[in-house]
């Protein structure tokens, strides 16, 4: 056999081996990313959702009078609806509403709306926390696999690397070598290779977007986002140090005090006021101080919980530059930690914008509709391979690419496996247990062969 034909052999092998890799992945992860691309497309919405769904408790008609002082709403709210105070979020504009969370005595959470300009209370709704309402709650919760527990984190991660990797090899087996495929549009034609071509150009104009998606949900993952954060401040790029020095912290960690911290801070502990013992400053003059500091409209203020804790404020407008974290002593009103997203490192930075831009919270609706349209892409991908796995299946069996003869390809993909384990562990693990199975399918070929 002359050496080109020995080439052309190998790449024909190698093709369906990746072909088959390829298909195995996406016919195990395609169910998720069907659900992560649907309740990802809506919840880019949350915010639009929430004020539509509670618009009779979060409008007010606007007046030329002052509003009311932050202790007469708590006040009103605490009133109609007995509980501890937790949150004060200030009317984020002149047609808005106060919002006061509070923890009732058998532990639950409300949101009491206030009028900011008479106090009057306008109603209660379930706290859903960062989510906004029950429904987008749920939707997060699906989105992430919450409902499954430890499994459903460690299912997002390993789906978000296969995701990456599918993209990989989807760009490969496109790559048109000479062939009569759309390379940069369907060609007009029915059945099979329509599909195929739907297939092929949809990954190609979305492949960056879907790469995006993936890498910018990983840091919430269990391993791959841990080792991310260990990494990020090991290296001196996540948060800078000094923040904490110049003062005494709790061990509770941001992430578990606050409703919602930046992704960077989650591990970082809160800090504790320097006094532990006095009268705690008065809420108007906490929310003066913070409004001084050139806060940006829409923030919440988090209440001291206990003798030791402090006021916080914090804020996450569309305008991803205007992203803060302030906390104050709570019995003299001393600003403790004062940060901003341009006070992270590298690091720190990029995966703020990042998770920004993911949960379509940096530019706009412009960010919103990119990614639902990518998000749409996704389920097209999905859809358009069920329905070329469905026309060329036989009658019995799977119909996955046969295994390839050439020996150079299982050992191939085992060196794959393995390389990919060192950026995403959990696919790697399970690249190496598709791995050993080809090998195994392999030597048994080879005996029968013999």
């Amino acid at each position: 056999m002359s050496h080109a034909a020995i080439r052309e052999a190998g790449t024909s092998a190698l093709y369906r081996a990746v072909w088959r890799w390829h298909f195995y992945a996406g016919l195990i992860v395609l169910p998720f990313v069907i659900l992560i691309a649907i309740t990802g497309a809506i919840y880019l919405f949350k915010d639009e959702y929430t004020l539509a769904a509670q618009s009779d408790l979060r409008i007010v008609a606007p007046r030329d009078s002052a509003q009311r002082p932050p202790s007469a709403i708590t006040a009103a709210a605490l009133e109609a609806h007995p509980g501890t105070l937790k949150v004060y979020t200030p009317a984020a504009g002149p047609d808005r509403a106060a919002e006061v969370r509070i923890t009732r005595e058998d532990g639950t959470r409300d949101i009491v709306f206030v009028n900011p300009y008479d106090a009057t209370v306008l109603g209660t709704a379930w706290d859903a926390g960062a989510s906004g309402s029950p429904a987008m709650h749920v939707v997060r919760k699906l989105h992430s696999l919450e409902y499954v527990g430890w499994w459903g984190n460690r299912i997002i991660e390993a789906v978000a690397g296969w995701m990456v990797l599918l993209v990989a090899t989807g760009i490969y087996l496109w790559w048109p070598r000479g062939r009569n495929v759309g390379v940069v549009a369907p060609r007009r034609t029915t059945g099979r290779p329509w599909w195929r071509d739907i297939h092929a150009v949809t990954g190609l104009y979305t492949a960056g977007f879907i790469v995006f998606l993936a890498l910018t949900g990983l840091p919430w993952s269990g391993i791959w986002g841990s080792k991310f954060y260990d990494l990020s401040y090991a290296a001196g790029i996540g948060m800078p140090d000094g923040y904490w020095s110049d003062y005494p912290t709790s061990t509770v960690p941001t992430g578990e005090a606050l409703d919602r911290s930046p992704w960077i801070l989650e591990k970082q502990p809160m800090p504790v006021s320097g006094a532990s013992r006095g009268v705690p400053a008065a809420i108007d003059a906490v929310v003066a101080i913070v409004e001084d500091a050139g806060i940006h409209p829409g923030y919440a203020l988090d209440m001291p919980s206990g003798p030791t804790g402090v006021f916080t404020a914090s804020v996450y407008p569309h305008d991803i530059g205007q992203e803060r974290v302030i906390h104050l002593d709570q019995y003299t009103g001393e600003i403790l930690f004062d940060m901003g997203i341009d006070d992270l490192g590298a690091l720190g930075w990029a995966a703020e914008w990042g998770v920004a831009i993911h949960m379509g919270q940096a530019f706009g609706v412009a960010n919103q509709v990119v990614l639902a349209v990518a998000c749409l892409a996704m389920v097209l991908l999905s859809v358009s391979a069920v329905v070329m796995w469905w026309k060329r299946r036989p009658a019995r069996g799977l119909g996955a690419p046969t295994v390839p003869a050439d020996w150079r390809i299982p050992r191939g993909i085992l060196v794959i496996a393995v390389a990919a384990g060192v950026f995403f562990p959990l696919v790697g693990l399970s690249l190496l247990v598709v791995a050993a199975i080809e090998l195994a399918l392999f030597g048994a070929r080879r005996l029968r062969a013999a």
